[in-house]
């Protein structure tokens, strides 16, 4: 499959956001089927330095709005304002069923099981275990599937797709949490919002999921 051109939302000597094809890993690979070497060979092309590093991740089957940094005393600032949770994270996703709510907020604890890659809800907090919270807001149901933006307020292993997969909710083609489909799981990364690290100013991106199924079907 051709890879799809590389979409910068913003870009300045300091930082990069962009647009996450899926299928494309988050962080650098061997292989070199990744964003910080797409991104690079980009900035390559223009002549420009083309320091590029991964602050935070995206699964390689989600897709979305990423941010990079390109410059190497930007790099700590922006993935403390990660970790700080001072970047605003929103995702769109696409729910096999419907929540009770229309809106909540959901807490959870989880557990990561890095051996094979899963997360679980736990009961009890013990080693390994970390607290999970996101806001959903649902947009529109169709064929009995409902779509829901979502914003994290932390950043946990699979947290969207495990915290609804609990529930009864799996994300349509999420497999690994519950929901067999001819797609990826559908989750999008939709907005990025943050102050910048050396300006001061606030930047605010977002980007639409793909024009395709399932996210057509809630199309306005």
């Amino acid at each position: 499959m051709p890879m799809e051109p590389l979409r910068i939302l913003y870009e300045d000597a300091h930082l990069v956001l962009c647009v996450k094809p899926v299928g494309v890993l988050s962080e650098d690979s061997a292989d070199g089927a990744c964003m910080p070497a797409l991104l690079r060979q980009h900035y390559r092309a223009q002549g420009k330095p083309d320091y590029i590093a991964t602050v935070h991740r995206l699964d390689k089957a989600v897709g979305g709005v990423m941010l990079f940094s390109r410059r190497r005393e930007i790099t700590g600032k922006l993935t403390a304002a990660i970790a700080e949770h001072r970047v605003t994270k929103e995702y769109l996703a696409v729910l096999r069923g419907t929540p009770e709510k229309h809106s909540d907020t959901l807490t959870d604890l989880l557990f990561r099981d890095a051996a094979h890659n899963k997360s679980y809800v736990v009961r009890r907090m013990r080693k390994g275990v970390r607290e999970a919270s996101l806001d959903y807001t649902v947009l529109g149901r169709a064929d009995g599937l409902t779509l829901v933006r979502v914003r994290l307020h932390t950043g946990r292993t699979h947290q969207i797709r495990v915290q609804f997969s609990s529930r009864g909710l799996p994300l349509l083609g999420d497999i690994r949490y519950g929901s067999n489909a001819p797609c990826s799981p559908a989750l999008w990364s939709h907005r990025l919002a943050l102050t910048h690290p050396v300006t001061g100013k606030p930047i605010d991106v977002t980007c639409p999921p793909p024009d395709s199924w399932p996210w057509s079907l809630f199309a306005e």
